[in-house]
């Protein structure tokens, strides 16, 4: 017969579960919004941040409370407190992709943000990001972290096609300076993806925390590929 210690675990982990479902909702949209400049799409996505932000102040107060009535230790309390920071991580996401929806709305120039969307590989940075959101779902869910060095090698990609995104923006800026405004706003936007990327690096390292008891954090980000084999046991 289950505990009654173990439904409730189950129930927080079903809860942030759901979170997560939305979140990655909100992601996949706030992408096709920017790339098709669907202005509808991201309204839909505005107008669903606050169910995000419920679900967060949710689970972190029922994660309080099982602290508080049962006293978990070891893994049970490793992974109540992984599911805190991840809620509150994936409420970041939310607001990053709600931020990327009110640009599609407010963009001052969509006309050259759709016409370097090719060059900015606007489309391959959201992919990268939204596979790391996905696979980190995996992760939790099976408790596999072998699956967690591939997961953050992504995030290197990432960097990397944010850097020649602002190359690109600089460039285009030097041939249209009237541009300069949508390039600016088009940079701030861009960072937000990138954010992204370290967000769902932050919610592995909550999950190897979880799992193998290791602690991923504070190590430099250029050593990212190999840092998960760099931990020390708690």
């Amino acid at each position: 017969m289950m505990k009654h210690t173990e439904k409730e675990l189950i129930d927080l982990r079903d809860e942030v579960s759901q979170m997560w479902h939305l979140v990655l909702s909100q992601l996949e949209k706030s992408k096709q919004a920017l790339l098709d400049n669907d202005l509808e799409l991201a309204h839909e996505v505005m107008s669903r941040e606050k169910r995000v932000d419920t679900f967060e102040l949710k689970i972190c107060n029922d994660c309080e409370n099982y602290i508080a009535l049962y006293s978990p230790v070891a893994v049970d309390l490793r992974l109540v407190l992984a599911l805190i920071r991840i809620c509150g991580t994936l409420e970041r996401i939310g607001d990053f992709a709600e931020g990327i929806a009110r640009f599609v709305i407010q963009n001052s120039s969509p006309a050259m943000v759709q016409a370097l969307k090719g060059q900015l590989q606007l489309k391959q940075m959201f992919d990268k990001v939204v596979s790391m959101l996905s696979e980190s779902f995996v992760l939790l869910e099976s408790e596999n972290t072998k699956l967690s060095g591939r997961i953050l090698l992504k995030d290197d990609g990432v960097d990397e096609l944010y850097s020649k995104a602002l190359q690109v923006l600089a460039a285009h800026v030097g041939n249209h300076p009237t541009d300069a405004t949508c390039a600016l706003e088009t940079m701030i936007m861009l960072r937000k993806i990138e954010r992204i990327g370290d967000h769902c690096s932050n919610i592995v390292e909550e999950i190897v925390f979880y799992v193998d008891a290791k602690v991923l954090k504070h190590h430099h980000k250029k050593d990212k590929p190999k840092k998960w084999l760099v931990t020390r046991n708690l």
